[in-house]
Formats: C-alpha cells, structure tokens, sequence
C-alpha cells in the first residue's frame, strides 16, 4: 500500500526550462492526503525554494531538501520540523569551494539549512538564484565566513557539466558524493536523495516498500532503488531505463491512476 510518495522536481515534474508545477498536482497532492498518502518533493532545492513552488500546498506535504541532507515535516516555514540532517565536514567543504570558484565559467553555491551562500555575481547569477530559483541568498566575501553548518556544495556551469565532472572528480568525486543534477549544476553532499528517503521513511513510520518515488536524472538514482514502487521518466538515460523497468511521461497521470485504481 502506497504511503509516500518522492518526486524529483527538475526533469520530472518541471521539463528543463521550466519554472511552475502543473496546477492539477496541487488537487491531486490534496486528494492524496485526505487518503493518508504524504506527497515529498525530492530536490536539490532549498526548502525556502521548494515551498515557493508548492505553495498552495506546502503546509501539508513534507520536504526532502538539497538532495536529502535536510528533511522537513509537514508545517509553516518557521514551524516546519527538521527530520533530519547530513552535515559536511567543514574543512573539506570549503576546500572544494575554493577548487570550484577556480573553474573558468563557474560559480559556486553553498547550502546551509534554509540560505544559501555564493562569493561571485556574474552575470546575473544573484538575481536567477532569487528571482528564478526562489532562494533565499546571501553574499559573501570568502566561503570561509558561513558560519552555520554546510550540507551542500554546488558548482554552477551555464557552458555544461563536462569540464567540471572531470576537474573536481578526481579529488572530490568518491569522497563528497559527487553528482550531475541537470544540464548545469554539479552536487556535493554526503547524503543523497536514496538516503534521505530512508530516512523519512523511518522518520515516519512509513517502510520503505510503501513509498513511491519519481526521478529522471542520475542523482536520483539512489531514490529510486530505495523505493519500493519507483518510476523513471522515460526521457531518462538509456543506461538508467535498463534498470528501472517501469516508467511514465507524466507524475501527473500515474497519480490519477493512483487515486483511481490504487496500486
């Protein structure tokens, strides 16, 4: 039986580009929970972001932010409950920080629990992160002035991931957990969306076989083998259609089946 249901945002429920949820998901969400069934986004987001976009109904679904390294019940923003939280070793964070403002073309964003912090605005990069990406944002000089706890590390690349997969995976890529998440962000946490939907599960009571979870992208990957029904976009790599069998086009209508049919 269906409990939760996780879903990926970018690629998933939003094509690329795009920047609003279809407003069907919000009745489909509401009907959903008069069954007992939580909805979870599941991003790379930040939990400021991720309530913007589900606003009409973000008091009733639960978060799985920064791609698992914080989690959130249900509730207001100032009174949502933190469900957990994967803390990054400071040292190394700032170090990889460093290593990506080197890049050529690339800027770095750095995660705490509901700010996100970045040392450069070029070309506007302030002004997507907060107009366009619903951030809450702050400016600083050097990575080395966060003073809160660092859950997540990000390499902006507007020119692709390529180039900086290869420069930061040899040093960074085992040990933070590196991952492509869409055309122009490279991830950096050790948490990933697999683990954080484990523990949402727990913290819960929900077990993992009763949770359903949507993605499209590599960073999604652990989400979905964690999951006890798990659907891939068909869009998805070729590679990742081989191993998950069971796939949709649309979140929407395989939730429409959901309240119709159960699964």
């Amino acid at each position: 039986m269906v409990k939760l249901i996780a879903s990926d945002i970018d690629g998933t429920l939003i094509p690329y580009g795009g920047s609003a949820v279809e407003p069907e998901l919000f009745d489909l969400i509401r009907q959903l929970r008069r069954r007992d069934i939580l909805f979870c986004p599941a991003s790379g987001r930040q939990f400021h972001s991720l309530r913007q976009l589900f606003a009409p109904v973000a008091d009733e679904i639960c978060f799985l932010c920064e791609n698992g390294a914080i989690l959130y019940g249900p509730g207001t923003e100032e009174r949502a409950p933190v469900l957990a939280k994967t803390v990054m070793p400071r040292r190394e964070s700032l170090a990889l920080a460093e290593d990506i403002l080197k890049l050529e073309g690339c800027q770095v964003l750095i995660s705490g629990a509901n700010t996100g912090y970045v040392c450069t605005d070029r070309n506007g990069f302030i002004h997507y992160l907060r107009e366009d990406r619903n951030n809450n944002i702050r400016l600083l000089s050097t990575p080395e002035a966060i003073t809160e706890d660092i859950l997540k590390v990000s390499a902006y690349c507007p020119a692709g991931t390529a180039g900086p997969l290869a420069a930061l995976g040899p040093r960074w890529g085992e040990a933070l957990h590196m991952a492509a998440a869409g055309p122009d962000w490279v991830d950096f946490t050790l948490a990933d969306k697999g683990h954080g939907l484990e523990q949402l599960c727990a913290a819960l009571g929900i077990a993992a076989r009763d949770a359903m979870a949507f993605g499209d992208n590599w960073n999604d990957e652990a989400m979905l083998r964690t999951a006890g029904i798990p659907y891939l976009m068909d869009t998805a790599d070729a590679a990742l259609r081989e191993r998950f069998p069971r796939q949709c086009s649309s979140v929407a209508a395989v939730l429409r089946s959901l309240l119709d049919n159960g699964i």
